[in-house]
């Protein structure tokens, strides 16, 4: 039965499913219907899928053309119909893994997934899961529910793996097909299987033991850069009561060609993987008595960043005898990072909030994102629109928490009787308060 899937997926005869149509799911439905394949888009947001029919894209970064292009091959299709993925021969899973907010896995997503594709599950189909997770998650957690209602098992039925996604929304160096992709299974057919869809579109893959070892490999990319993310951010918090410029300090640190690594400080952490894949290891940890003290350690520092930000805003309104209760505030970037228009986990929103918490009255600027959508853990903000530069009165602080290239930052900081600059994007302008 394999040596025949395999053939499919060498003649591109095979079908593929994409569960989840978001910043992961959507490039990669691209890539694949670039590659030949018939792909189903699956999604449980019918305005993502109607969206999608009409050609109209709702992620900055993937232009409406593409969209074009990939309806006109006639080979993809997005419903909201779960049955439909008994046509496919691999169903990639690719749906959010958040953190409840007590920080443990929140494991909802996979779990409502797995049940929607349960019944529909057939022999000879892989599934693939790409959501970045604990170790042991494709083995204890999807696998039971997908067999639980058709009496299949993996490696012999079908087959199961685990692939950890790494995309980089809008990197102009790195795409999906240009980033190589780990592999891992528990079983010799369903790694080759995996392994062939995936070398069809990846520029390489990289095949591990098992679906632990890969969901483990995710989780040590993120925690390496939450550590030392922590690092930079703390540092930046010592040298700052040194009187020392951290930035600088960088720049004349990464001139150095071996043993260092440059990373950025902020005013906290965002993305969809950095503030929350670290705690998935914390929370399985404990499943073994081990702790995990250097990630827990980094976790408290980089959380207490968005607090930092208001005390070094106080600070600058108590010199100008200015009151945070009733003062004016400007917030420049929603997006967690620049020039793109992902609000997950931004620590632009936890700035908002403490601002408001003391009284404050909060604008925000953000030409990626003119309005607020709905954002579970956010929702007193939506509706919320980008205020109108030209047309703008002065604010008490303009602070910057995202600095996308296109915005004009001068222009901008000119709107505030004191500038509070977390991200460096006002270089060299004295009046400026580095947090």
């Amino acid at each position: 039965m394999v040596s025949e899937l395999l053939n499919k997926v060498s003649s591109r005869e095979a079908r593929v499913g994409i569960v989840g149509l978001g910043y992961v799911g959507l490039p990669l439905a691209i890539e694949f219907t670039n590659a030949g394949f018939h792909v189903l888009g699956l999604d449980i947001d019918p305005g993502k899928t109607e969206m999608l029919s009409r050609s109209e894209s709702y992620i900055k970064h993937i232009p409406s053309e593409v969209l074009v292009k990939l309806n006109s091959t006639g080979r993809f299709t997005a419903t909201t119909d779960f049955s439909r993925s008994a046509e496919c021969d691999a169903v990639i899973i690719c749906v959010p893994t958040p953190l409840t907010r007590h920080r443990e896995p929140d494991m909802s997503y996979i779990e409502s997934t797995a049940g929607k594709l349960s019944p529909y599950l057939r022999k000879g189909q892989l599934f693939s899961l790409e959501s970045t997770t604990f170790p042991g998650t494709t083995a204890e957690v999807l696998m039971p529910i997908l067999e639980k209602s058709t009496g299949l098992k993996a490696g012999k039925d079908y087959y199961l793996a685990y692939s950890p996604e790494r995309e980089d929304p809008n990197n102009k160096d790195f795409s999906t097909s240009t980033i190589p992709k780990v592999v891992g299974a528990d079983d010799p057919d369903s790694l080759a299987l995996a392994k062939a869809y995936y070398d069809t579109v990846i520029c390489r893959t990289v095949p591990v033991s098992s679906a632990a070892t890969a969901e483990a490999t995710k989780l040590l990319e993120n925690i390496f850069r939450s550590v030392n993310i922590a690092m930079v951010n703390e540092l930046k918090m010592i040298f700052t009561k040194m009187g020392i410029d951290i930035w600088e300090v960088i720049e004349a640190a990464k001139t150095k060609p071996f043993g260092y690594m440059p990373f950025y400080p902020g005013p906290g952490l965002g993305g969809h993987c950095i503030p929350i894949d670290p705690f998935y290891l914390t929370w399985k940890a404990r499943e073994f008595e081990a702790t995990t003290r250097f990630i827990e350690l980094a976790g408290e520092i980089n959380t207490q960043m968005p607090h930092y930000v208001i005390e070094r805003t106080m600070e600058a309104f108590n010199c100008m005898k200015i009151v945070m209760n009733g003062s004016r505030i400007l917030i420049v970037g929603l997006a967690y990072k620049k020039n793109v228009d992902d609000l997950r986990e931004s620590p632009s929103f936890k700035l908002w909030e403490l601002f408001e918490e003391r009284g404050a009255q909060v604008s925000y600027y953000d030409p990626y994102c003119p309005k607020v959508p709905k954002i579970r853990e956010h929702m007193k903000f939506f509706g919320k629109t980008s205020i109108d530069i030209a047309n703008s009165d002065m604010f008490d602080a303009v602070v910057i928490s995202t600095a996308h290239d296109s915005v004009d930052h001068e222009a901008l900081a000119r709107l505030g009787r004191c500038v509070i600059d977390t991200r460096n994007a006002l270089p060299g302008v004295e009046a400026v308060i580095r947090a």
